[in-house]
């Protein structure tokens, strides 16, 4: 068996003293915990090659303890996140996008986890000009907090008020942070994302300086439960990601809960995707819930999960939980909301059930990282991305391509006018 390459002593010490980001080293400043930009992760599975990083979505504390100590195990560089819906100001988890930096900086310091960590801001959603206004101060503040990556969304919108919305907020996002940006909004097989839109949206931002990390796609996910394993459209995103190769977009796959690991398989080995996002599975697997193969919580006839008695809190617990939702009439998805009243409680169960949570997480992403999504041994690509910079700035991975005169305000609302898009059914899609 190949011997796993590591990172010596010396390396990681320079690594921790260049390569967190200024906010990082700020909150930080005597930590051992090597928090750094969205880039670096980026950066790491691009020289591997057909490599995605796990971006887990830490909806409650002990996914954030499982997953890190399986990226450890398996020496890769990960991305921990939390969407807006999930952790913003409005949101049903006690994880937020403000003291989420907090919470991995203390895990990574308890546990010795010395692969490298980004800190992501997901689905920042934009959907009216009241959310751009909030934006210019919470986008600062929760750089403040320790993000050091960020999806501004707003494929709600219209493909001209999308593109225009990333150009205003670009400013409140330091040139060092990683930076994804969406277009079509993630509704499942409604609304496909398409050529043209992605590259109305990557030539745009291109033509004002902004060149951005990650591009998430509507290829045919859902976020949640997935009713089927058929989501993700894996010729559309091989497709959109060749239109975009010249801009050096990376992709970032959204909605992979519930989805074949065949499929995720063929994403790492026929797209650019470097990121894939996984939240609604690690949730139920903390809470010990019957899952398929995939991830997928299974339900009874009645529509109930299944809990398993070996696994998570204890079956007493589980049933607070269950009532406590029945009280309130969330049924299937609406589970997720149990993640704020119940973390306190969780975290006063006895340390055997704690375990349970968070082994259970980590055997899950581990199987991911090393059977799925090749993502095994990226920690020291991530190391060495830093070194070679020798900055926990890597830059831009493109340069200018597009003329500025030809993507002013007026001319890419014309623009936006010829493309011919479906963007499906309206209604509220977040997770």
């Amino acid at each position: 068996m190949q011997a796993q390459p590591t990172v010596s002593k010396s390396d990681f010490e320079k690594a921790l003293s260049i390569g967190r980001p200024p906010n990082i080293f700020n909150l930080f400043p005597n930590s051992k915990a090597l928090i750094v930009s969205g880039k670096v992760i980026d950066r790491a599975a691009l020289v591997k090659g057909h490599s995605i990083a796990i971006a887990a979505s830490v909806r409650n504390s002990f996914v954030a303890r499982g997953a890190l100590r399986a990226a450890q195990k398996a020496n890769a560089a990960i991305i921990i996140e939390i969407a807006k819906s999930e952790g913003g100001a409005d949101a049903y988890c006690d994880v937020s996008l403000w003291n989420m930096a907090r919470l991995v900086d203390s895990i990574c310091n308890e546990l010795d986890i010395t692969v490298p960590v980004a800190i992501h801001a997901d689905h920042y959603g934009i959907k009216k000009d009241s959310d751009k206004h909030s934006a210019k101060t919470e986008i600062p503040s929760m750089f403040d907090a320790g993000i050091t990556s960020i999806a501004i969304d707003a494929s709600h919108l219209p493909d001209a008020e999308n593109l225009l919305v990333n150009i205003e907020l670009s400013p409140y996002v330091p040139k060092w942070a990683g930076y994804e940006t969406e277009v079509g909004e993630i509704k499942g097989k409604a609304g496909l994302s398409t050529v043209d839109e992605a590259l109305f949206l990557v030539r745009g931002l291109n033509a004002h300086h902004i060149f951005p990390d990650w591009i998430a796609l509507n290829n045919g996910t859902t976020h949640g439960i997935e009713a089927s394993d058929a989501g993700i459209q894996v010729e559309l995103t091989s497709e959109i990601h060749k239109a975009l190769e010249k801009y050096h977009v990376s992709g970032a796959q959204h909605g992979t809960s519930g989805n074949s690991f065949d499929r995720l398989r063929a994403i790492a080995r026929q797209t650019l995707t470097t990121k894939a996002n996984v939240a609604t599975a690690l949730q139920m697997v903390s809470w010990g819930l019957k899952v398929n193969e995939y991830g997928n919580a299974i339900q009874d006839p009645d529509g109930d999960f299944i809990k398993m008695a070996d696994a998570g809190p204890s079956d007493n617990m589980w049933n607070q939980m269950v009532n406590f939702a029945r009280e309130k009439g969330w049924k299937g998805g609406d589970y997720k909301k149990l993640n704020r009243p119940f973390e306190n409680r969780l975290l006063a169960l006895p340390i055997v059930e704690r375990e349970r949570m968070v082994s259970g997480v980590e055997d899950f992403v581990y199987l991911l990282i090393t059977e799925v999504f090749n993502g095994a041994d990226t920690a020291p690509l991530a190391v060495e991305a830093i070194l070679k910079a020798g900055s926990y700035d890597l830059g831009a991975k493109a340069g200018i391509i597009e003329d500025p005169a030809e993507w002013t305000e007026d001319k890419l609302r014309k623009r936006a006018e010829s493309l011919k898009v479906e963007k499906g059914p309206k209604g509220d899609f977040d997770d």
